[in-house]
């Protein structure tokens, strides 16, 4: 029987006994100060955000500083991001638990964790073999059943399961990769910081419309830049 994504399986890396208490209670105080205290209300994103164990997905070493209210180093250039900007961008798709859902530059694979356990589907793609594989086996120990793994050029999406009720995009573009904007379903809406690389980006709110597109601009973010093959 697979175990809800964010309740810890059974193996050999799950902290024992009394650890994950404090590993719950440190999720607690995470959502409590860094995240409904900036205001993100949604009671769904909270209770991810509460579950899903965020000290799974970065480096052993960093294992105590994971719930630290900055992003951390994950290996090959590239981060998990702060806990309120995870559950910002998440609350900025308003999912009800239905939808079917692209992720780009998934990373640790932490937010496909959370994303898992707010809609249906998940599909997440990462450029860098070495963090999707990582990814792919931390969701497999933790029980994410409904996520799946894809190793990638990301700005291309993944066409097969599309169309995508929402895309979130996890790293910076100057615009929206139009390969992206074409998986959208009608209706649809994808997340995504907008700017150059090595400096303060936008995040934007997209929403896909019959007339074209409606985009909201919720805030100041810095992320890492969307990379092609051509660029590792």
């Amino acid at each position: 029987m697979a175990i809800p994504c964010g309740q810890e399986a059974g193996n050999s890396t799950a902290a024992p006994g009394n650890a994950e208490a404090l590993w719950h209670l440190a999720r607690d105080g995470m959502v409590r100060n860094q995240i409904e205290a900036r205001g993100v209300r949604d009671p769904r994103v909270l209770a991810a955000m509460r579950d899903v164990p965020r000290h799974r997905f970065v480096p052993g070493q960093l294992a105590a500083e994971a719930h630290a209210d900055r992003p951390l180093p994950i290996g090959a250039g590239q981060t998990i991001s702060q806990p309120y900007i995870v559950a910002a961008m998440a609350e900025a798709l308003e999912l009800t638990g239905s939808e079917r859902v692209l992720e780009v530059g998934s990373g640790s694979g932490y937010m496909a964790a959370v994303l898992s356990a707010l809609s249906r589907e998940v599909y997440a793609v990462e450029l860098e073999p070495e963090l999707a594989e990582r990814a792919a086996r931390t969701l497999a120990e933790l029980g994410c059943p409904n996520v799946r793994m894809r190793c990638g050029d990301g700005s291309l999406g993944w066409p097969e399961p599309a169309p995508y009720d929402a895309i979130m995009v996890s790293c910076a573009a100057p615009f929206i990769p139009p390969a992206l904007w074409e998986q959208l379903a009608e209706g649809g809406r994808i997340t995504l910081p907008m700017g150059p690389p090595d400096a303060t980006q936008e995040l934007i709110l997209a929403r896909k419309t019959a007339a074209g597109s409606r985009i909201d601009r919720l805030m100041a973010v810095a992320f890492v830049p969307l990379r092609l093959p051509s660029d590792r």
